[in-house]
């Protein structure tokens, strides 16, 4: 009787939180894409969403092994309620970021129409991109039992190896910043990069490469989140 009541709990729960946060974008999306909630999906969303076109092309590392698996069951209904609650938070914060709630992560976008952006062929943050990153790391604060991967690309302009080497130092400066001017610990941080190897958009096209001038972050539940929730759900 126990275990019955317990699912018919969190299975309200994952209701209530799909109709109070429909206002917000990313869990619209969630509610949609969004099967580690209920059916124990992969990863591979979150990596599509972060790689494009390209996944498995280039690249420096096992991404795949950060981010790992999603959390099903009960306890992936809690998860979910929490990282909904953490995009909209973001969403609220920083209006100009493009924001998506996929799988048991939050994947933040960032390029050069929506808050932090770099100037040609350099990697030093500019006054309105620490702006910005500030009050992500404001959320981060708020939310603290999640890492993050941070991911640099470039457009296809200029030698490939020149571009991986400036997708390396775009996404290590945005990195480099939480850690070593907001004081967030530098273990909840992995940073890779991957050059022009993942387009999102069309490099033939000026708006195309100002896409893929990006960088993305992946905001995950650590294991303590994940073991809570499972302790919650009593699996």
């Amino acid at each position: 009787m126990k275990t019955l009541l317990k699912q018919i709990t969190l299975t309200a729960l994952a209701f209530t939180f799909v109709i109070s946060l429909t206002s917000c974008e990313a869990t619209r999306n969630a509610n949609n894409k969004q099967k580690g909630a209920v059916i124990g999906a992969t990863s591979g969303a979150v990596l599509g969403a972060i790689l494009g076109n390209n996944i498995g092309k280039g690249g420096n590392g096992e991404i795949g092994a950060v981010i790992g698996g999603v959390v099903g069951g009960g306890a992936g209904v809690l998860i979910g309620a929490k990282m909904d609650k953490q995009a909209q938070k973001i969403e609220q914060e920083i209006p100009g970021a493009q924001v998506e709630r996929v799988d048991d992560g939050i994947v933040v976008t960032f390029d050069e129409n929506s808050g932090v952006y770099f100037d040609t062929a350099k990697y030093n943050l500019n006054a309105n991109s620490r702006a910005t990153l500030d009050k992500l790391a404001n959320v981060l604060v708020e939310y603290p039992d999640t890492n993050v991967l941070v991911v640099g690309h470039t457009d296809s302009v200029g030698a490939d190896e020149m571009n991986m080497t400036l997708s390396k130092n775009r996404a290590q400066s945005v990195t480099n910043y939480f850690v070593q001017n907001k004081g967030l610990s530098a273990g909840r941080f992995t940073t890779n990069w991957y050059g022009e190897t993942a387009p999102v958009a069309d490099n033939s096209t000026a708006e195309g490469r100002a896409k893929n001038r990006r960088v993305n972050l992946a905001i995950i539940p650590n294991e303590k989140m994940k073991q809570e929730a499972q302790q919650q759900a009593g699996e």
